[in-house]
């Protein structure tokens, strides 16, 4: 079904099965072996999916052969099924050779023409993180292939523990399911499986394109024995081993290689210490072991291509597409239980899941975006002024949302309004007005800002204990420092619309 969609999203034409087979086509690409490809008349070129052949599929062919290299499947009844096996490494010749001499003999070294794509997109790293919402935070990147043995048939509580583990502010997550689980479960099913960590703000990729991009987008990944892992290691990201074990993963493989090299998640020190650790170009060694002819790979397979076709290639060169930019997440989380640190002048705020079974310092709520149960329990409440204009309007003064939310909410000690990244105003049940002007941090070159809402967090803690102002302290959240200036709010900060 996800690869209907695909080709449906890309304008192709598609016809019946039984139409298919009544005619006879000047080129066939297959993805795979299996199936009657024997039926298609004419020249066909299998593409093999996926990075290298690491596993078994137990109840498929033949016992103990390598998915896509099973004699089964390669010359069903002695007939060879493909007239050319495009090939990413000579390992895998080798490997075809020792079970096919003849499918061998027909085989040509190409490398990987998604691989391709990843590394022609590299240079969008930044644009896909700003899409994502990533910010300064280290983006974590789960994948999970099919079968039994997945990483999410095995730990299927993993992302919400994550997501209720992992501050807020300091790691995102994103979840890369392979296409044939979106197919088996459905995207919707799918994603109220995994509702938790998705309304803790877990990305869930489509399985298209949009996998790719938040590869690229990723700081690390938590893997289980699919190849997405080789294609991330290809790019240089820290790998974290959660595959269990079992009879799918084959010995020996450039998969299984990577993974014995890897760190255990549930190994000490947690993600800090691994991406202390890393090393790109180590991760790198096994991904050359499972691609060849980096950079190449497009140019050699429109020669092959075009041979069996008779035909001249075009002089222009065989460029990658680059990867279109992935969705936002489609949930934005609205309340979060916060733990907060106060020493000196510096205020440290970690921000959670409010569902999250562990004590926290307070309940911090967006109004009108998070539930009434958990506005109603909230010690902060605030929302974000809006910028939107109709032509017929009624837009409450700041001055005005926060007494009456304090006057609503009896529980709520105080009451803010995100202006803009830069600038907040605050109201306690002291009854004054304050403005909350947030520092951006800047660092290697860089300008770095966070929620504002964080800081929030930090004020309402701060003003808890320290009511005088003016005051300046420091807010610390994630890995970043910020300056924030607390003065009594003049006339305009107090005003404007919301």
């Amino acid at each position: 079904m996800e690869a209907l969609a695909a080709v449906e999203r890309a304008g192709a034409h598609t016809v019946p099965w039984e139409q298919a087979c009544q005619h006879s086509y000047d080129l066939i690409l297959a993805a795979s072996p299996k199936g009657e490809l024997g039926l298609l008349s004419g020249p066909r070129v299998l593409l093999p999916h996926g990075a290298g052949f690491n596993k078994s599929v137990r109840g498929e062919g033949s016992d103990h052969f390598a998915s896509g290299l099973d004699p089964a499947f390669l010359a069903p009844d002695g007939r060879m099924v493909a007239s050319c096996y495009a090939l990413a490494h000579p390992s895998q010749v080798t490997r075809l050779a020792a079970v096919s001499p003849q499918a061998a003999a027909c085989a040509a070294v190409v490398g990987d023409p998604t691989l391709e794509r990843i590394l022609a997109s590299r240079s969008r790293r930044d644009h896909y993180r700003e899409a994502l919402g990533t910010g300064a935070r280290k983006l974590i990147v789960l994948t999970s292939t099919w079968g039994p043995e997945s990483l999410l048939r095995r730990r299927p509580t993993l992302p919400a523990d994550l997501a209720a583990k992992l501050a807020h502010d300091a790691y995102q997550l994103a979840l890369i399911v392979h296409p044939n689980e979106h197919s088996r479960i459905g995207t919707f099913d799918l994603s109220e499986h995994l509702a938790p960590a998705i309304d803790a703000g877990m990305i869930l990729p489509r399985p298209h394109e949009e996998w790719a991009a938040v590869l690229i987008a990723a700081d690390a990944v938590i893997t289980d024995h699919g190849s997405t892992a080789l294609y991330a290691a290809a790019l240089g990201r820290p790998l974290i081993a959660a595959y269990d074990g079992g009879h799918e993963l084959l010995p020996g493989s450039p998969m299984a290689q990577l993974l014995d090299d890897s760190p255990r998640l549930d190994a000490p020190g947690g993600l800090e210490a691994v991406l202390a650790a890393h090393r790109p170009e180590a991760v790198q060694a096994f991904a050359a072991a499972a691609f060849a002819q980096q950079g190449q790979a497009l140019t050699l397979l429109r020669e092959k291509l075009y041979r069996l076709l008779t035909l001249t290639p075009p002089p222009s060169p065989a460029t990658a597409r680059l990867l279109p930019a992935p969705a936002p997440p489609t949930r934005t989380p609205a309340a979060f239980a916060v733990d907060i640190t106060v020493s000196d002048e510096e205020v440290r705020v970690e921000r959670f899941p409010a569902h999250r079974a562990a004590p926290a310092h307070h309940l911090a709520v967006e109004h009108g975006t998070a539930d009434e149960r958990h506005a109603q329990s909230a010690s902060l409440l605030y929302r974000r002024a809006s910028r939107g204009s109709t032509p017929h309007k009624v837009a409450w003064s700041v001055s005005g949302w926060t007494r009456h939310t304090l006057a609503d909410y009896p529980g709520c000690a105080t009451a803010a309004v995100v202006l803009s990244p830069a600038l907040c105003v605050v109201r306690t049940r002291s009854g004054s007005l304050l403005s909350v002007r947030i520092e951006p941090c800047r660092e290697s070159g860089r300008i770095v800002y966070t929620d504002p809402a964080a800081v929030l967090s930090a004020v309402h803690a701060w003003l808890a204990m320290h009511p005088a102002v003016p005051v300046d302290i420091r807010c610390v959240v994630g890995e970043h420092s910020f300056q924030v200036r607390l003065t009594p709010a003049t006339t305009l900060e107090g005003e404007p619309a919301c």
